[in-house]
């Protein structure tokens, strides 16, 4: 099976790759990678790809011939789109062409309006599910008016992920400084701050039917320590959790945009979601993609690479009676950088860490 992915640059379609290449036994995969960026790490990772090609941009008016010649020239099964910024245009253009190879891509306005966290918040504020929150432009910024939220709150940018922009905010010139020293934002989302668990809600839809969900929580990050929030967008500790109070949330997000765009149930979204002090999820964005632990799911027994090739490949044998996959009780993964990520009971984490120490 053939399968092209795109922004192998990225650590989560390597992390996809390694999904299928390491716990997957449903077929033999040829995985032909593409990115923009030549010094991309996973356009050199042989043991990993077949091949790769270094692309135009999603933007550059040359993407579509240069893709459209690979998945001609490679004889392409299955292509596996996860830069957020190409699901969008490869939705967009499905709207009016069908594409050589089977790729599950979600409706163009809803991936649009969902990549937009202002856009996405203002659609779930009336049901109670999201932080109460407010946008901020460098022209609206005032002091005295605007300010919709006490202080400290939680500031991002509105479009884009791995945390782009974050910081909590204590106070306006706290606010005012941050704002100026990230020029390439133009527009913030500012919410509540929200002390609990920070959570990601894997969500597989097929034809108008859920097939399957996962659920885990994000701990620690990846390089903490160079932005200011803490927060990089890629998890070094995190736990598989079993929590369907969680998915319950992440469900009705989802069938709350499903009916307000009139989109089919149909595409791959992951719900991420963050509990107030008395534990209650809300919703902090939906991203229209897999994450960067999308192995630590499948070394953990769920692997919905697998299981989105299976719907594609429509595998006879494959049970699409809907199933949230439950972890073995108070499993967690280590990630770094360069680095397997390490999955592992968390008694054992610190049973070792103190057999270290007496040592």
């Amino acid at each position: 099976m053939r399968i092209l992915i795109t922004g192998v640059g990225g650590v989560t379609p390597r992390s996809f790759a390694h999904s299928l290449r390491k716990y997957s036994y449903y077929a033999q995969y040829e995985f032909i990678g593409t990115d923009s960026n030549k010094y991309a790490l996973g356009l050199y990772m042989n043991e990993l790809f077949n091949k790769t090609y270094i692309v135009p941009r999603v933007s550059d008016p040359e993407y579509w011939n240069v893709i459209d010649r690979i998945i001609k020239e490679e004889k392409i099964d299955i292509a596996i789109i996860n830069p957020e910024l190409e699901v969008v245009e490869w939705a967009k253009r499905s709207e009016s062409y069908t594409f050589p190879c089977r790729v599950l891509l979600p409706d163009y306005n809803l991936a649009s309006i969902l990549v937009d966290k202002a856009q996405l918040t203002e659609a779930l504020e009336p049901y109670g599910i999201v932080p109460k929150s407010f946008t901020i432009t460098k022209e609206g910024l005032n002091e005295k008016e605007g300010l919709k939220l006490p202080f400290p709150f939680w500031i991002r940018s509105a479009l884009g992920s791995s945390g782009l922009g974050s910081m909590l905010i204590h106070s306006f010139n706290e606010l005012k400084n941050w704002i100026s020293i990230n020029p390439n934002v133009e527009k913030f989302l500012a919410s509540e701050f929200l002390s609990g668990r920070n959570l990601g809600c894997k969500m597989l839809y097929f034809n108008g039917e859920l097939i399957r969900s996962a659920i885990a929580e994000r701990v620690y990050y990846i390089m903490s320590k160079v932005a200011p929030s803490g927060i990089t967008g890629n998890t070094c500790f995190g736990r598989l959790v079993n929590d369907p109070g969680v998915f319950n949330v992440a469900k009705q997000t989802m069938d709350i945009m499903f009916e307000k765009t009139k989109a089919p149930k149909h595409g791959f979204f992951t719900v991420d979601l963050k509990e107030d002090a008395n534990g209650k999820p809300m919703v902090t964005e939906v991203n229209v993609r897999f994450v960067a632990f999308t192995q630590c799911y499948a070394a953990g027994g769920a692997n919905i690479p697998e299981d989105m090739i299976r719907l594609l490949d429509n595998d006879p044998l494959f049970n699409r009676t809907f199933k949230l996959y439950e972890f073995e009780p108070d499993m967690i993964f280590l990630r770094d950088v360069d680095e397997q990520p390490i999955i592992m009971k968390e008694d054992q984490l610190f049973n070792s860490f103190q057999n270290k120490n007496l040592n």
